[in-house]
């Protein structure tokens, strides 16, 4: 190895160095990577990511100063007025943007979007409070299945949305990205199983995976 790329290696070992080592920081980061043309303000990151709003600042410096995030303006749609005389005006705003000439994105990108980083018991333990849960699914952004048209599905009975809404909220920040999700009491969802339904064919007829089977969803009749 030359005295040359003994030096890109020491670099590069303390690029990633600074970027594993604080939780918040990878939530941060795994907003970015989800959302790579998307264009935030350090109050969404902090929204988005639940994230304390100094340990925000913070950790954007910090991935700012290792080039994984940019500076970027964007034009905003701005409320100026409400009610009746409703305007709205646009405007340039400041934000943070990923960085796509980042020499690492692409590993970072397999790594922290991978469905090997999250816990399965931990996306089941948040909805304890929900009810008498008998399915839960995951699609979308948990497999990759891109084209699926939600990323969690929830069926049971007695089910409680005022502690599923806070419960999506906090799964929103481990993911990097809103999800799209669809609640149904059990006898629902039975019903639109027994009738074909075709939003619920869209969820079963592809890539999914169920966390909790209580019901013993049948196989489905070809289309």
């Amino acid at each position: 190895m030359t005295p040359a790329d003994t030096e890109r290696t020491i670099g590069a070992m303390e690029t990633l160095s600074k970027l594993f080592d604080s939780p918040a920081r990878v939530k941060i980061m795994r907003l970015f990577l989800l959302n790579p043309h998307e264009v935030f303000a350090v109050g969404e990151v902090r929204l988005k990511s639940k994230v304390e709003s100094q340990i925000a600042r913070r950790e954007l410096a910090r991935l700012h100063s290792v080039g994984f995030i940019k500076r970027q303006s964007v034009i905003r749609k701005i409320q100026k007025k409400r009610g009746k005389n409703a305007a709205t005006a646009k405007k340039w705003v400041r934000g943070l943007a990923l960085d796509e000439r980042f020499p690492y994105l692409e590993p970072l990108r397999a790594l922290l979007t991978s469905t090997r980083t999250f816990d399965r018991r931990s996306v089941i333990s948040r909805f304890r409070g929900a009810g008498n849960i008998k399915l839960l699914i995951i699609t979308g952004v948990f497999i990759h299945a891109d084209y699926s048209r939600i990323d969690l599905l929830i069926v049971g009975d007695a089910l409680k949305r005022k502690n599923i809404l806070p419960a999506m909220r906090l799964l929103e920040a481990e993911m990097g990205k809103e999800l799209r999700y669809a609640v149904f009491p059990t006898t629902e969802f039975l019903y639109r199983i027994g009738i074909y339904d075709k939003f619920v064919r869209d969820i079963l007829d592809f890539p999914h995976e169920k966390l909790i089977d209580r019901i013993g969803v049948p196989p489905l009749l070809p289309r």
